[in-house]
């Protein structure tokens, strides 16, 4: 087998040349290389997604960047989630905590119009893990519907079964126990499947989302089939929200995502990344999409309209901070932010579950997802800090797209 690695192969486009993810040992130091251009720390990129554009520290100085964070971290809603010791991190202080690999849980919300409070889904559940050469960074989903084992919480008058993965963030915040009984019980379920713990949670909402891109301005973004979309219409020749209005493939209103790469408002990026119908693969076209709109989002970020416009970082830092909930471990978000700074933001890497294909069973009359045996190989690999020799082995669960 090759030497195990922390980086993806080059593909074939790159074959005769070193690729900036070419393999190489976790930890390992390369030969050194010419000067090239300074690439956006991954710790930037993340907590712009997840929270602020700390890019600034190479611009406006670190005391610029702390007083960033500052506005940052008084803004977002904190609250202990890993509670468990099955779910927490095994590190013995958090001082020592983010020394080792570090794994966040990541949660999106399907939580929409005229919705009663604790009714939100889990619809995109994300796993980051970043090895503990601190070196590279992987994004690994789970499909919201995922035929799950989920435990019991008694706390919200759950007591435990199987249902799809969406589900439990659901069940976790009944009786009163919100975001944090939803997150901790969905923490609860990914930790049974996969044997992972976590160092961090952090939840935010569809609408967040929105109003974190609105306030980038736009991302590019690549449609790579035509998308019907679930929430939109086209009425005197722009699109709306439908409010209710019938949409989808049989309704010739229904706004369409046309193939092509473009900038798309905030509006149009999100709904198109949310789109899981009409296309050859369901969910796990949406789960590719959804990784390419953080992508997409993190390039932003990282460039100079945004980086250099005090006005743009306080407008998206405002965005972030209101659109986000956390549970770092009790490790103060500003470490945090400043233990992952030597990751550049060239080294995220995407992975598809199920190597972004169906694995469906009927279960009980409901069509569900199963995650397959190589699935569960890959969150393994995560636990043990052994990404780098599972994608070696499994290369097409690697997300190429850019």
């Amino acid at each position: 087998m090759p030497t195990a690695t922390s980086r993806r192969p080059a593909d074939g486009r790159e074959a005769g040349r070193r690729s900036t993810h070419e393999l190489r040992p976790e930890g390992a130091k390369g030969k050194k290389k010419r000067k090239s251009k300074v690439r956006s720390p991954l710790w930037a990129k993340l907590l712009t997604i997840f929270g602020a554009i700390t890019l600034v520290a190479g611009f406006g100085g670190v005391v610029m960047a702390k007083s960033y964070i500052g506005q940052l971290t008084d803004s977002i809603e904190t609250g202990q989630v890993l509670d468990a010791d099955s779910l927490k991190n095994d590190a013995p202080d958090a001082a020592s905590a983010l020394k080792g690999p570090i794994d966040l849980l990541l949660l999106g919300l399907d939580t929409r119009e005229g919705w009663a409070p604790n009714t939100s889904r889990a619809d995109t559940i994300i796993v980051l893990h970043i090895p503990a050469s601190h070196d590279q960074a992987y994004l690994m989903s789970i499909p919201r519907d995922a035929y799950m084992d989920i435990p019991s919480y008694t706390k919200a008058g759950w007591h435990g079964g199987k249902d799809k993965a969406n589900a439990a963030f659901f069940l976790g915040s009944q009786k009163n126990q919100g975001w944090k009984g939803g997150a901790a019980l969905t923490a609860s379920m990914v930790n049974k499947a996969t044997g992972l713990k976590f160092n961090g949670v952090v939840v935010i909402d569809f609408n967040g989302f929105k109003r974190i891109i609105d306030a980038l301005g736009t991302v590019y973004m690549c449609v790579d089939h035509e998308t019907v979309s679930d929430h939109y219409i086209v009425e005197n020749g722009k699109p709306v929200y439908a409010k209710g209005k019938p949409t989808g493939v049989f309704y010739k209103n229904s706004y369409k995502h046309k193939v092509g790469c473009r900038d798309m408002p905030g509006w149009e990026a999100l709904d198109f990344s949310r789109q899981r119908k009409g296309g050859a693969n369901g969910d796990y076209d949406r789960q590719r999409h959804q990784q390419q709109l953080i992508k997409a989002m993190a390039k932003k970020a990282s460039s100079a309209g945004i980086i250099s416009n005090p006005a743009k970082v306080g407008a998206l830092i405002s965005a972030a901070g209101s659109a986000l909930k956390m549970d770092t471990g009790n490790v103060a978000v500003d470490d945090f932010i400043f233990a992952l700074k030597s990751i550049a933001g060239a080294d995220l890497l995407m992975l598809k579950s199920n190597g972004g294909t169906y694995n469906s069973a009927d279960v009980n009359g409901m069509s569900a997802e199963m995650l397959s045996g190589n699935t569960l190989e890959m969150f393994e690999a995560a636990k043990n800090d052994q990404l780098g020799q599972f994608i070696l082995a499994h290369p097409e669960f690697l997300n190429r797209e850019k």
